[in-house]
């Protein structure tokens, strides 16, 4: 009998229990690293920071002076920590109100392979390639009142160029604009990866049969893309109330904390003041949002994807 043949019998006769075996045993291989890497990276610094967010600690040395609740007290009676609760929430909102509608028009448009569209996807999808920082930068010189391109534009029409980062009621609408043309180009990859999985007969389909254009948008590709658009507005929600890097180069929170976000409170009034303690507590906080907006989202609107 060939060789062939005898490990064709040998695979036919192996039972559930080899499989079984086998599966323990990749399991046995990969479960340990992957959960101490999550211990150690994960689950290690979020206890540490639960247990000092107790303390009134600056960081130094080992933190014995217990205050208990008091940095959670704290922190809900701070004005800047209500402020940025409301830029977090600001963000969201324009997040799924203009940058998600802006980047699926984007994809509806693009998603044919008629020439230049690969073109225009690279063009769109290259702020989200940038560096944070580097945005920053960029647009921080951009909103510049003495040699900037917007102060360029009002003196060319003879008005004096305005100070918009500096400007408490107009700097977290400029930053808004930036955390738009940013990210919506990843989302606009997105929708084309989920546009280009519906089947092209369905919509051959629908136009024989007489459907418009907004009938087969709403009937066909809004539930078929129904997966790809939660998943995005996962990630956009997450992404705003995470949102850090792009502010800090801008107005790093300033002015008068009109620019605050959760992050950049932390940041500001945690790490730079060595109050560890008191930004232990707010990255506590962060952390039960984060989760409780995860779990809560995954089990009620991607319970079946």
């Amino acid at each position: 009998m060939e060789t062939g043949q005898l490990m064709g019998q040998w695979v036919r006769f192996r039972g559930p229990s080899s499989r079984l075996g086998t599966s323990a045993t990749v399991a046995l291989l990969f479960l340990p690293p992957a959960l101490l890497l999550f211990t150690v990276f994960v689950a290690l610094p979020m206890g540490e920071a639960a247990w000092y967010s107790l303390f009134s600690w600056n960081g130094y040395g080992t933190p014995t002076q217990f205050s208990g609740w008091r940095n959670f007290k704290l922190l809900f009676e701070t004005p800047a920590f209500h402020t940025a609760l409301k830029n977090n929430l600001l963000v969201i909102l324009v997040s799924l109100a203009v940058q998600l509608p802006l980047a699926l028009a984007m994809a509806l448009l693009l998603v044919g392979r008629l020439r230049g569209t690969t073109t225009f996807r690279l063009i769109f999808f290259l702020p989200y390639i940038l560096a944070e920082i580097a945005a920053g930068l960029i647009w921080r010189f951009v909103y510049d009142g003495e040699y900037g391109f917007l102060a360029k534009i009002w003196q060319a029409f003879g008005a004096s160029p305005p100070y918009v980062l500096a400007e408490p009621d107009l700097a977290m609408y400029a930053i808004l604009v930036v955390v738009v043309w940013k990210y919506f180009g990843f989302h606009m990859i997105l929708y084309i990866a989920g546009l280009q999985q519906i089947n092209s007969s369905l919509y051959e389909a629908a136009r024989i049969d007489g459907a418009s254009s907004w009938q087969i948008f709403r009937r066909i590709t809004l539930p078929l893309l129904g997966s790809t658009i939660r998943l995005s507005v996962f990630f956009a929600i997450i992404g705003s109330i995470q949102l850090f890097d792009i502010i800090m180069p801008l107005t790093k929170g300033g002015p008068s904390d009109s620019t605050q976000t959760m992050v950049t409170f932390l940041y500001s009034y945690g790490v730079t003041r060595m109050q560890i303690g008191f930004g232990s507590a707010v990255g506590v906080v962060l952390f039960l949002i984060c989760v409780v907006f995860a779990f809560g989202y995954k089990r009620v609107l991607m319970r079946d994807d």
